[in-house]
């Protein structure tokens, strides 16, 4: 079991690493990649590594979260231009839109934030659903949405 878990914690240390030092657009390419380094990886213990590391992919390549620092000093900056707009579809569904290929990224760091309007998200390639307890709740996540991305289209700050 000690193994396992210093493999797994080695192994991260490894994927930031590399993707610091390189540019990987896949999964397939990030296990090809450990292997050379002498790491036992699959693609599903690697998914669980991004997951887990919090690496987002922006368009077609991987992107290392920011330190803990810069995450302190604004946790959003990495993605705020990614967000295209954010709408509402009944008193407690709110969509976001995204830049292709960003929406899983911006979804994790909406995790991440643990806000406590948000009851749960779903994401795909370029939208967001946040689910919210009710209207009201859901009036304080977009509220703070608007806030946070600021290069939301003039007919969705005020939608």
């Amino acid at each position: 079991m000690a193994a396992e878990i210093h493999q797994s914690v080695s192994r991260r240390a490894a994927i930031l690493r590399i993707l610091r030092e390189s540019t990987v657009r896949n999964q397939d390419e990030l296990v090809k990649v450990l292997r050379k380094h002498g790491f036992d990886a699959t693609q599903s213990s690697v998914s669980r590594d991004l997951r887990e590391l919090g690496v987002a992919k922006a368009g077609d390549h991987y992107i290392v979260p920011p330190s803990e620092e810069a995450l302190a000093s604004n946790h959003f900056a990495a993605i705020a231009n990614f967000v295209i707009a954010v709408k509402t579809a009944g008193p407690s569904l709110t969509v976001v839109k995204t830049t292709t290929g960003t929406a899983q990224s911006v979804a994790v760091a909406i995790d991440k934030s643990n806000w406590p309007e948000v009851v749960g998200s779903i994401s795909g390639d370029d939208t967001i659903f946040l689910a919210t307890e009710d209207a009201r709740e859901q009036r304080k996540l977009t509220n703070r949405l608007r806030e946070i991305f600021p290069n939301l289209d003039r007919e969705t700050r005020s939608g």
